[in-house]
């Protein structure tokens, strides 16, 4: 059964994703190629999926180049950070407000992410995904962005399956390039929206109820899921308040319900439907027309600390700019608001905790990555396994 990889999106917590990968990098035979005949990102999990597609013959070096990128990544590389840029964007933003609108050609956000295009430019190889499809390295890889004008949740995919089309969502096979890219990392409000043809479009997460439908459709039976967020492990304590939520807090949760809810909610979906097909044996599930209603596998890797809390120890990373921006908006470590700041947190000591973290949680599950993968026993195991110091 064909297997995808599916990374949802974060902004700065996609860095996690990265760690995870390098794990499954080391746990594979050394010249293995791609494991991942399907690749679905979103937002900041688009990025990381291209990277890894552009690369889908060689799964190692695509995963070298990936961690390269987050090692040395700063927010002046996503967006622009000085005072002049940050000031003239919020402003623009206040104003459009006051107005009720933009003039026409200029896009609505608090930041300016022009250095985003520039990073992505000179990483990202979308020549070289004909030919991983071409050589059978690679089935499909497909990201996901929201189209303002009507509300869906698009696809973009580049592989050999057809378009699919279901309520609030669907798949476009088209020829991917910057501009789909940039359109599904468009975070609402903080990025500018990506134009493509005589539309607009802005963050994949956004809309998205079913993230793992995309992976479904291009023909996966079995999903390696990387998620941002450690409500799998740790179930969220309701903290008391003296005061109401200020904006960063109430972004913050925002962000958080685009990012992380829906993956997780349909998770827990699919195994209730893998639940009920089990109890249905296939002869009856072809009688009633439901032969497509078969047991989906899944293994799901996810933080195993809290991400909010690492950000609060890397908060003063943020450029003054920055800080002052989200101090205006209460999104500080005092306030609650360091959520809303994990997503704008592209530093090297942030994300490099994050790689750390991805990769030790993976090897902690090793065993069933390698269940996943059908490893046998006698695969060489990583030195860190070996030395016992992940």
């Amino acid at each position: 059964m064909t297997a995808a990889l599916i990374l949802g999106g974060g902004g700065a917590r996609a860095a996690y994703q990265a760690g995870v990968l390098q794990a499954v990098a080391e746990l594979l035979p050394d010249q293995a190629l791609n494991p991942f005949p399907i690749i679905c990102g979103t937002s900041a999990g688009a990025i990381n999926a291209l990277s890894i597609a552009g690369h889908a013959g060689a799964f190692r070096a695509g995963v070298a180049s990936l961690l390269e990128i987050w090692r040395n990544l700063r927010a002046q590389d996503v967006y622009r950070t000085d005072f002049l840029g940050v000031a003239r964007n919020s402003l623009g933003l206040l104003a459009s407000l006051l107005r009720g609108g933009c003039p026409p050609g200029q896009a609505l956000a608090l930041l300016n992410n022009s250095p985003l295009r520039s990073l992505l430019e000179r990483h990202i190889r979308f020549d070289r995904i004909d030919a991983a499809l071409a050589g059978g390295h690679l089935d499909a890889v497909c990201i996901t962005a929201l189209h303002y004008g009507s509300g869906q949740s698009v696809s973009f995919f580049q592989g050999r399956r057809d378009n699919w089309e279901r309520n609030r969502r669907c798949g476009l096979r088209t020829q991917l390039n910057l501009e789909h890219l940039m359109a599904s990392t468009a975070i609402p409000l903080l990025f500018p929206a990506a134009q493509i043809g005589d539309h607009h479009y802005g963050d994949g997460a956004l809309r998205q109820l079913k993230p793992l439908s995309p992976a479904l459709h291009l023909g996966a039976r079995r999903l390696f899921v990387v998620g941002v967020s450690d409500n799998f492990r740790h179930k969220p304590s309701a903290t008391p308040t003296r005061s109401p939520p200020s904006v960063g807090h109430i972004l913050g949760q925002l962000l958080n319900s685009a990012f992380i809810d829906a993956i997780e909610s349909d998770l827990e979906t699919m195994e209730t439907i893998n639940a009920l097909a089990a109890e249905i044996r296939p002869e009856r599930r072809h009688a009633a027309s439901i032969a497509h209603l078969e047991p989906v596998e899944a293994l799901c890797i996810s933080p195993s600390e809290p991400i909010d809390k690492i950000a609060t120890q890397h908060y003063q990373e943020l450029p003054h700019s920055v800080r002052l921006f989200l101090r205006a908006i209460g999104a500080t470590t005092r306030s609650s608001g360091a959520s809303a700041a994990s997503y704008l947190l592209f530093e090297p000591g942030f994300c490099r905790r994050l790689l750390d973290l991805g990769y030790r949680d993976a090897l902690d599950c090793k065993d069933r990555i390698r269940a996943f993968f059908r490893l046998s026993d006698t695969v060489d195991e990583p030195e860190a396994i070996r030395a016992g110091t992940p």
